[in-house]
């Protein structure tokens, strides 16, 4: 069993996070110890790590309650699991492609001045 601490310093979690998963569901209410201390088991740890990890990608809180209910059901088929990475890569993609799009333009507005002045500076404009 592990405290609240224990299961933060394990999964990078911050504690108020840990608390706020709980209330979410996505995270069972642990058991308490005679302290009435959270006391949490090793399924929750592996639980934490997974949702630290699937945010860590990027994935909504809604998006990973999907998946944790069809980790329930281990004999289903893959596809609603496959969907919900396959948006999430896409919806990467459009990020990169749109941070792509401003690097370029904060490329040509840093080089254009070449020593000009203030009121001939591109990045002013």
């Amino acid at each position: 069993m592990f405290s609240i601490g224990d299961l933060s310093r394990r999964t990078g979690v911050k504690v108020p996070t840990i608390r706020y998963y709980e209330q979410m569901g996505l995270v069972a209410a642990p058991e308490r110890s005679e302290g009435n201390q959270r006391r949490y088991s090793r399924q929750e740890l592996e639980r934490l790590a997974f949702i630290r990890h699937a945010r860590d990608l990027g994935f909504a809180v809604e998006d990973i309650r999907s998946l944790i209910e069809l980790s329930g059901h281990p004999e289903q088929p893959c596809g609603h699991p496959d969907k919900i990475a396959e948006e999430q890569l896409i919806s990467v993609r459009e990020k990169i492609a749109q941070l792509k799009r401003l690097e370029a333009e904060l490329e040509r507005i840093a080089t254009c001045c070449n020593g000009q002045t203030v009121g001939d500076c591109y990045v002013i404009r």
